[in-house]
């Protein structure tokens, strides 16, 4: 059978050390919630430009192997390096 002693001193350790992560999360928490607004106001601007993002690889990919004729019909100007 184990000591009494043992165990309370074992189960105050663990509450001692929950408290702390609690108070890490608390703090985190207040640090996100100054920071929440920030996020929201960037993702709004990001959506705009994400669509451009998406079909700048495969334009890219396209217009290396594409012929200048072929740039033409797509109604773009054709750049040389």
């Amino acid at each position: 059978m184990k000591d009494i002693h043992e165990v309370l001193r074992q189960k105050q350790a663990k509450y001692a050390q929950l408290g702390k992560q609690i108070e890490m999360l608390q703090q985190a928490a207040e640090k996100l919630r100054e920071v929440a607004p920030l996020l929201t106001d960037n993702d709004e601007a990001d959506s705009a430009v994400l669509p451009e993002l998406d079909e700048a690889p495969a334009a890219s990919a396209a217009g290396a192997a594409a012929s200048p004729a072929a740039a033409a019909k797509r109604g773009m100007t054709p750049r040389w390096p």
